[in-house]
């Protein structure tokens, strides 16, 4: 009897899983269900033996195949206003609540719930099972997979990946590169700022600079209109610094990314912001 999807996402979503905590225990119950049904599969840990990607083959080993991928982390519930447990699968008006549900738990759960099937078939080109660890924090785990893979004499043909894309097919992401800036200052009493140097205004101006820039691309591209934001993108998401209202700021720090296009040249864009940096602060 093939396992009722909805029995396997509740086992799925009740596994903490949050990116600062082991998934060692749902690699485990994966491995267990699969060994059940006569797959065997490989584990990757990370360094600290804490963490694991699963890689699985059902069919023949000669040829690609499609692998089938997806992540075990997710984002954690701090500070959010959940109505139920988010590690219990909740049932409201047809819809199904829980931390990884969407992303992205409910496809591990369809992936593996199909595994019965794959194993009853006599598959000419094999399905391949790719779990990871710590997308959602740089996609660290399916780095080291990707290298444990690398030297395997046939790589699979393609993947799909069941990220939630409202049931549209994406064919492609934009590169990402991410950049934490530290600016530092002199402190001294807010009486006084001349006798003190404030690193968050020193910061706000390079921060202006990447959004020129930004405004830039908006208007000159290049542009892809596949993508639903057609232009190569930078963000600033965190800033942090200060440490009293009264005090000037002898540190700042603050992140951006720079989300871009095959055809932008994002060597030349850190250039400028790198050479305005060292120019201006």
């Amino acid at each position: 009897m093939k396992p009722d999807r909805l029995t396997l996402l509740r086992d799925l979503v009740a596994f903490d899983t949050t990116s600062r905590h082991s998934n060692l225990a749902l690699i485990d119950y994966v491995q267990d269900y699969l060994t059940g049904l006569g797959v065997d599969s490989e584990l990757v840990f990370d360094e600290t033996g804490s963490k694991a990607n699963l890689y699985a083959t059902i069919g023949p080993d000669n040829i690609g195949g499609v692998m089938l991928s997806g992540h075990t982390d997710v984002v954690p519930i701090d500070g959010q206003n959940w109505h139920s447990d988010p590690f219990t699968l909740t049932e409201k008006d047809a819809l199904y609540f829980g931390r990884g549900t969407a992303d992205m738990k409910g496809f591990i759960a369809c992936v593996l719930a199909e595994v019965p099937r794959m194993t009853s078939l006599a598959l000419k080109s094999p399905v391949h099972i790719a779990l990871s660890y710590d997308e959602e924090v740089g996609c660290l785990g399916v780095r080291r997979l990707i290298e444990t893979l690398s030297g395997a004499p046939v790589l699979p043909r393609m993947a799909i990946i069941g990220e939630p894309t409202a049931m549209q097919v994406v064919c492609a992401h934009k590169g990402k590169r991410a950049f934490r800036v530290s600016v530092g200052g002199r402190s001294a009493h807010s009486a006084y700022p001349t006798d003190g140097v404030n690193a968050i205004e020193y910061a706000v101006d390079l921060i202006a600079r990447i959004r020129q820039l930004q405004a830039d691309i908006r208007v000159h591209g290049p542009f892809d209109q596949a993508y639903r934001v057609p232009n190569t993108t930078l963000h600033v998401g965190t800033i942090r610094g200060g440490s009293a209202l009264n005090i000037v700021p002898e540190s700042c720090v603050f992140e951006f990314e720079i989300r871009h296009l095959p055809e932008q040249n994002v060597d030349a864009l850190v250039d400028e912001i790198t050479d305005y940096a060292s120019e201006t602060l």
